[in-house]
């Protein structure tokens, strides 16, 4: 049964877009069309000719069109195996035709949950039928064609073409997985819509579903195979941006772009970040709106790491900067947006990968993290906080305006670095950023180190620690970490607080003449 012609076809769409060319090369071959509702009508306006399914079973829709293939005459059509004794009989006895293709999408319930609208239209938009059909037609696959998504249409098309108004089982096998995977996103965006509901973060059985985005060329390394999913959540970022230009973007330039994008959200003063490998390496606030300036500042800070990196921005990307940009080799430029100045400059690198997202992302918004370990998921919430309610200055020395405001920048950018972080800072930017290390003492000089790089590479002899403020993603287990950091010449310090040891960093803290402020949150990131 490789090979099996369609004679018969049942059509019951939402989304009718390639319906109608569909429909009519179906008619073309003589195939005979049976069809619902809305999809019915918009067959016989057309110029179609339908049988309408109560037609077809005897019974009329019902209940708000609740009930109108949930009957034999459909489901005995649809999942009789052919050829098989006992079913050809019962076919013949109940006159049940066989259906031979079934094109069903279901009712657009995740658009409607999307809309925000209320309780009772998202239950009504809970198809029950069409989940039904499509299951009983994918699991007769062997005998049954489904459809579920109109891009596969010309590929149905094409298959009754080269084999006579027949379909392959390798079409039919393939469509079927399709069928199971569309009615599984499905069950699982109403199971997650209902936990929402009931308010219950963690329900008991988990349900994830995403849809294909992309194919990747590898994925960490050459030797992993990749592939880029989306959820369907509509926060701005690399999973919904626009390319505006540029090669594919690869499995670590989508996790780099969105590590530099969620970074960059997090400021309401226009910004620029630069990441590499899911690190920022300079970060900066725009003095004045100053796009360029911001760029200038943040690739100081490290330019040896920013030469193949991610930049991000939080505002309009203007020719000034892109111009600037343009002058060494970068992997993904995302912004909001992008003028058409700032994208003909931009189009002369025509491997440089340029984003677009249209929004930023909203760093208090709740959503969830997922990470997988070997036979098992961990979830969590996402990390949308900063720090707690109260701030406490808990050395004797309260830093000063300017300190405070760089200790928030610096914290604000050690959430967004791997722990254990340290992030040394001066006057709205980055100037050292320690990441990943398994002692916070060598995080810290790490930093330190990079402070004095940055300066020479400026042409300057003192470091840019001196003078600058450091956050700390964790506590200070010991006091050697501050201490580093005081040596570096560092004069303010935030820090989470709650070490047992707290009282000997605040005790070194006042003997090294530094303020500090605990800011009772961590952000360790792994």
């Amino acid at each position: 049964m490789s090979e099996l012609p369609i004679r018969r076809a049942l059509l019951s769409v939402s989304d009718k877009s390639g319906l109608i060319p569909f429909a009519q090369a179906l008619a073309g071959r003589g195939v005979e069309l049976l069809s619902t509702g809305g999809t019915a009508r918009a067959l016989k306006e057309a110029g179609l000719t339908v049988i309408e399914v109560s037609e077809h079973t005897g019974f009329p829709e019902m209940m708000d069109g609740r009930v109108k293939t949930l009957h034999p005459r459909v489901h005995g059509g649809l999942l009789a195996i052919r050829g098989n004794a006992d079913h050809d009989k019962a076919a013949a006895e109940h006159g049940i035709p066989p259906i031979d293709l079934l094109v069903v999408n279901l009712y657009p319930f995740e658009a409607t949950r999307a809309s925000g609208a209320d309780y009772e239209t998202c239950v009504e938009n809970i198809d029950i039928g069409g989940p039904a059909l499509i299951r009983a037609a994918a699991k007769n696959h062997v005998a049954v064609t489904v459809v579920v998504e109109p891009a596969d249409y010309d590929a149905v098309l094409a298959d009754m073409a080269a084999h006579d108004g027949a379909t392959t089982l390798d079409t039919r096998r393939r469509l079927a997985a399709a069928a199971y995977a569309r009615t599984a996103a499905y069950d699982s965006a109403i199971s997650g819509w209902f936990a929402e509901q009931l308010g219950d973060t963690f329900p008991p059985r988990l349900t994830l579903a995403g849809e294909r985005a992309q194919v990747l060329r590898y994925g960490e390394n050459p030797h992993q195979k990749a592939a880029f999913y989306t959820t369907g959540e509509a926060r701005p970022g690399v999973a919904t941006a626009t390319q505006v230009q540029g090669k594919e973007l690869s499995y670590n330039n989508l996790n780099d772009t969105d590590a530099a994008f969620e970074l960059v959200a997090e400021f309401a003063q226009p910004a620029c970040v630069i990441v590499k490998h899911a690190n920022p390496c300079g970060v900066a606030l725009a003095p004045d709106g100053n796009m360029l300036e911001a760029y200038l500042r943040a690739h100081a800070a490290d330019s040896e790491s920013a030469f193949g990196g991610i930049v991000a921005f939080n505002r309009t990307l203007d020719a000034a900067t892109a111009e600037e940009m343009a002058k060494i080799f970068l992997e993904v430029i995302i912004a909001p947006e992008v003028d058409d100045a700032a994208r003909d400059v931009l189009a002369r690198k025509k491997n440089l990968r340029l984003l677009t997202t249209g929004g930023l992302p909203d760093p208090l918004a709740p959503g969830m993290t997922v990470k997988t370990l070997a036979g098992g998921l961990l979830l969590q919430g996402r990390d949308d906080r900063l720090v707690a309610d109260d701030l406490k200055v808990v050395t004797k020395r309260a830093p000063t305006e300017a300190e405070r405001a760089d200790l928030m920048f610096a914290f604000t950018v050690a959430k967004h670095v791997k722990s254990n972080a340290i992030v040394y800072a001066r006057d709205g930017r980055t100037v050292g950023v320690g990441a990943g290390q398994m002692s916070r003492v060598n995080s810290s000089r790490i930093a330190a180190f990079r402070a004095e790089q940055a300066a020479r590479q400026a042409g300057e002899t003192e470091s840019w620690a001196k003078g600058s403020v450091v956050a700390s993603d964790a506590f200070f287990p010991f006091a050697d970490g501050l201490l580093a950091a005081a040596e570096a010449g560092a004069t303010a310090v935030i820090q989470p607080g709650g070490s047992m040891r707290d009282d000997e960093v605040i005790q070194a803290a006042d003997e090294a003449g530094l303020a500090m402020i605990m800011t009772g949150m961590r952000h360790f990131r792994h």
